[in-house]
């Protein structure tokens, strides 16, 4: 009731904050092609419409959920974009964190951690990636798994950023979904909780999803495991809350292609855990170095990742950004610009059109061929030409915030109209 409350006191909010927080402001880089940054609708915008209407109403009503889902590469696994694009969302509407989302522990896989979240862990894990030809764990939407028969194993997850600002959202959450699965025994997680509590999970989906309540709203959660036998296998954990509002997860993995995600047996299992009403797909950089890049065999794979997508949810958007700029390194050569750059950007228009896609052309904004460089000289990009800084892919960020405010601004209008 009192949360309800305040939803109708802050009913007017949005429109008085319009023209403060509906746009970033981007800094004066002359590379920047900003005429070019819109969200292309190739052939059809109508899924999009269902993404904005829930915008709507959680922007002005205070109702309703929207839940965006990014699958990516290294550009995502590092977590500044999705970040970036989280908050900038959530602190449209105060009170608009509809829930933290989808992560995984990666410093228990020693690998670099999303910059959004924080983890740490004890005991001993093995971990396994999509990015290996023969993975020898079944693996979900996150790319990712952890492996332990080690009873004092456990991954603590924070939702709160390593470099967040006083001003970023603070995302609190009381239901936590934990998906795998146990082998050869009765291994299985647990949540320990305050000073020592076990929470015990309710099993769902073919005890491939535990489902943990927590007795009040946290920031943080130590999830361990319980058994006497076997291993138990942890490909994700979702963070929930009961309110209405947005959740932006993002999964992504260091060198993962369109060939990596092929190899997820249980990604269909787990989209229906996250239930994205839009998907951005960010995939494309490491499909697109090779120097003879087939871009037919790329928009075949493309296209048969959609379909696994709207196999889940028939109606959910899809958005395709286009491959950053990217260098090559030959020691005779040196760096020397990818060529393919272009050629994915015209492949990532023709998926769009032919699945009712959009596509936001970063290849375009940032500059086109040979952009980078200038990123790297203004400190946006780092020296291997490929990956950004923490400032770039925060403007990387602000510029689709940008992008798709202008798009719900337009389908504001029109409603209006109607």
């Amino acid at each position: 009731m009192r949360r309800l409350l305040t939803y109708s006191l802050l009913f007017l909010l949005p429109l008085a904050l319009h023209g403060q927080v509906m746009r970033k402001d981007i800094p004066d880089h002359p590379f920047l092609q900003l005429g070019k940054n819109e969200i292309h609708f190739p052939s059809d915008s109508s899924s999009f419409d269902q993404v904005f209407r829930k915008l709507d109403s959680i922007l002005f009503l205070g109702s309703g959920d929207l839940n965006i889902l990014i699958i990516g590469d290294s550009h995502t696994q590092g977590g500044t974009f999705v970040k970036e694009v989280r908050n900038n969302l959530v602190s449209l509407r105060p009170l608009s964190d509809g829930g933290f989302g989808l992560v995984f522990p990666f410093s228990a896989a020693k690998t670099n951690n999303p910059n959004g979240y924080v983890t740490k862990y004890t005991g001993a894990w093995t971990a396994a990636r999509n990015t290996m030809r023969e993975p020898p764990r079944r693996l979900g939407l996150t790319g990712m798994s952890l492996t332990t028969s080690d009873g004092t194993a456990s991954v603590t997850i924070r939702s709160r950023g390593r470099k967040a600002r006083e001003t970023d959202p603070r995302y609190l959450f009381d239901t936590v979904k934990v998906l795998g699965y146990h082998d050869g025994g009765d291994r299985v997680p647990v949540v320990l909780h305050g000073d020592g509590d076990t929470l015990a999970g309710v099993p769902s989906r073919g005890d491939s999803c535990w489902t943990f309540v927590l007795p009040s709203l946290a920031d943080s959660v130590k999830v361990a495991t319980r058994g006497s036998k076997g291993e138990f296998t942890l490909t994700g954990i979702y963070m929930d809350n009961p309110f209405h509002g947005i959740t932006v997860s993002g999964t992504g993995v260091n060198g993962a292609s369109l060939p990596s995600y092929a190899r997820c047996k249980d990604l269909e299992r787990d989209l229906e855990v996250v239930s994205p009403d839009l998907v951005i797909f960010e995939i494309g950089v490491n499909d697109a170095v090779a120097y003879s890049f087939d871009t037919d065999l790329f928009e075949a794979r493309y296209k048969a990742l959609v379909r696994r997508v709207r196999s889940v949810n028939p109606d959910c958007a899809i958005l395709f950004i286009t491959n950053n700029d990217t260098f090559r390194y030959a020691r005779k050569r040196g760096y020397h610009v990818n060529t393919n750059g272009a050629l994915a950007r015209d492949a990532f228009f023709r998926i769009a059109g032919e699945n009712g896609g959009a596509v936001w052309d970063f290849f375009g904004i940032m500059g086109g061929s040979g952009s980078m460089r200038e990123w790297e000289k203004a400190g946006l990009a780092r020296r291997d030409k490929i990956h950004f800084t923490d400032e770039g892919y925060e403007l990387q960020g602000d510029l689709f915030f940008n992008a798709l405010m202008d798009k719900f601004s337009e389908y504001m209008g029109r409603k209006g109209n109607e």
